[in-house]
C-alpha cells in the first residue's frame, strides 16, 4: 500500500486574510506542502436558538464574498484551497483518508461552538498537532499578563493599564511571501457554495443601507484606504461616530474586523501612519480606544468562557424576566410604543445593520423596559448582524441587561436619545416610511 502524503492543514476561520495572517506565516515556514480549507459548517447553517438561527442571510452574504474573495488570493500565490460544505468533522476525515495531517495551524478560539469544533477534528485526528495564533487580538496575551494579573471589570480600568505601556506588536509580512512546495494531487473538489445552496434566496442590498459594502479583504482594505487617505473621515471619527444616517459617519471596519478579512493590528498601524502623514487629535485616538473596547470584551470573554452566556451573566447577578412572545415579536417587527426604537429594528430587519447608537438604544429596551431574556436579544442580533462578533454582542448585550461589564445597571430612555441623536427625524423618516 502506498504510502500517504504528509502535509500540513492552514485551517481558515475567522480569519479570512492574507495580510498580517500568523497561521499562513508559521505555515510557510515548514518544509511541508499544505491545503488552506474553509468549511460551510453543515450543522451551523442548519441550527436555531430562541427560534432564530444562528446565521441569517446578511451575514451569510457577506462571509460567502470574503471567502471567494480569499480564494482568488490564494490562487494568486498558488496555494492550493479546498473549499467544501458539510460537517466540519466528516471533511477533515475526508482530508485524512487522501494525506497523512502532521499539523493544523488555525486561529486560538475560546467559546463554546469554536472549542467543541475543534474537539471534533481531533476526535478524527488523535495524533495531529495543532498550531494556533491569537492574531483576532490588538494586544498579545502575554503584554495583557504583564499588566493586570486579572481582566478588571471596568473598561477604564484595563485602559488605563494597558495604555501606560502600549505595545503592539509588527504586522506578520505575509503579503509577499511566495508558496514554493511541492505541489499534490487533490482528488476532493471544491464545492460550488452560493447562497442558495447554504439555504437562502438572493437578494438587493437595501438602497438605504449605512452599510452597502460587499466581504473581502480587498474591499475591506479599500474601505480602510478611503476612510482614512482618501476622505480624511478618520479626523472628525469623534464627532461623527454617533450618526445614524449614510455609511461614512463610522468607520464601518467592524464587519470585516469579526470575520478576520482586516486585522486590528494592520488597523492601528494605519492610524499610526495617518497620524504621521495628517496629525493625530482626539479623533484619530478614539477609533484606537474603539479597538481596546474590541479586545477587552475578547479577553472578558476569555476570562469567563460560558459565563457570557448564562443568563446571570459574568456578576452572577439574578436577572429577571417576563416572557412574553408578543413583546418579543412587536421588538422584531419595529412595532413597539418608541418610533425610534422601532426605525432601528427596521434598519436591521432590511439591512442587517445598526448604529452603535442603535444597538444600545434596542438592547436596553428589551431588556429594561419590554424586561425580556437578554439571551432572546443577542440571538437576534447574532442571526442578524453583519458584523456579528462573538465577544462584543454577547459582552454588549451582558452590559446593557445589567449583569456584565458595568455593574452600574442603566437604562437608555429612548425618547431623549432621538431628540438628541435624530432631533430632524431623518433616520426615522428613512425607515418608518
Amino acid at each position: 500500500m502506498q504510502e500517504k502524503q504528509k502535509i500540513n492543514i492552514l485551517w481558515f476561520t475567522r480569519d479570512l486574510r492574507i495580510r498580517d495572517n500568523e497561521s499562513l506565516y508559521r505555515i510557510m515556514q515548514e518544509d511541508l506542502p499544505f491545503l488552506a480549507v474553509y468549511i460551510f459548517d453543515e450543522d451551523f447553517f442548519n441550527s436555531k436558538q430562541y427560534g432564530f438561527r444562528k446565521i441569517g442571510k446578511f451575514r451569510t452574504k457577506f462571509l460567502l464574498e470574503n471567502v471567494l474573495d480569499l480564494e482568488k488570493s490564494l490562487a494568486q500565490k498558488k496555494i492550493p484551497f479546498l473549499k467544501k460544505f458539510g460537517k466540519t468533522q466528516d471533511i477533515f476525515k475526508q482530508i485524512s483518508e487522501e494525506f497523512d495531517i502532521q499539523k493544523i495551524f488555525c486561529q486560538k478560539e475560546w467559546t463554546k461552538e469554536e472549542v467543541d469544533l475543534k474537539s471534533q477534528i481531533k476526535e478524527v485526528l488523535p495524533n495531529v498537532k495543532w498550531s494556533k495564533s491569537y492574531t483576532q487580538l490588538l494586544l498579545k496575551p502575554n503584554f495583557v499578563k504583564q499588566q493586570l494579573d486579572k481582566i478588571p471589570l471596568l473598561f477604564t480600568n484595563f485602559r488605563q493599564k494597558v495604555e501606560k505601556n502600549l505595545d503592539i506588536r509588527n504586522e506578520f509580512e505575509t503579503e509577499n511571501l511566495v508558496y514554493n512546495k511541492s505541489f499534490f494531487d487533490l482528488k476532493l473538489k471544491n464545492d460550488d457554495v452560493t447562497l442558495s445552496s447554504l439555504g437562502f434566496d438572493d437578494f438587493e442590498v437595501n438602497q438605504s443601507s449605512a452599510f452597502p459594502f460587499s466581504g473581502g479583504e480587498s474591499e475591506g482594505l479599500q474601505r480602510l484606504k478611503a476612510y482614512f487617505f482618501e476622505t480624511k473621515n478618520l479626523s472628525i471619527y469623534k464627532e461623527t461616530r454617533n450618526g445614524l444616517v449614510g455609511e461614512d459617519y463610522s468607520s464601518k471596519f467592524s464587519a470585516w474586523l469579526a470575520l478576520g478579512s482586516l486585522s486590528a493590528v494592520s488597523v492601528y498601524h494605519e492610524i499610526k501612519k495617518y497620524e504621521a502623514e495628517f496629525g493625530g487629535n482626539e479623533s484619530t485616538y478614539w477609533l484606537i480606544f474603539e479597538l481596546l473596547w474590541r479586545d477587552f470584551f475578547k479577553y472578558t470573554s476569555m476570562q469567563f468562557r460560558d459565563k457570557i452566556f448564562h443568563k446571570n451573566g459574568i456578576l452572577d447577578q439574578e436577572y429577571d424576566f417576563k416572557s412574553d412572545q408578543d413583546a418579543i415579536n412587536d421588538w422584531v417587527n419595529g412595532e413597539t410604543n418608541s418610533d425610534f426604537i422601532n426605525a432601528n429594528m427596521l434598519e436591521i430587519r432590511n439591512t442587517g445593520w445598526m448604529s452603535n447608537r442603535g444597538r444600545q438604544n434596542v438592547a436596553s429596551y428589551f431588556c429594561k423596559i419590554l424586561k425580556q431574556d437578554w439571551r432572546i436579544g443577542a440571538s437576534y442580533f447574532e442571526e442578524m448582524l453583519i458584523d456579528y462578533d462573538v465577544h462584543s454582542n454577547y459582552a454588549n448585550w451582558m452590559y446593557l441587561a445589567g449583569v456584565g461589564n458595568d455593574p452600574r445597571s442603566r437604562t437608555f430612555n429612548a425618547e431623549k436619545q432621538a431628540e438628541q441623536y435624530d432631533a430632524d427625524k431623518k433616520f426615522r423618516n428613512l425607515w418608518l416610511k
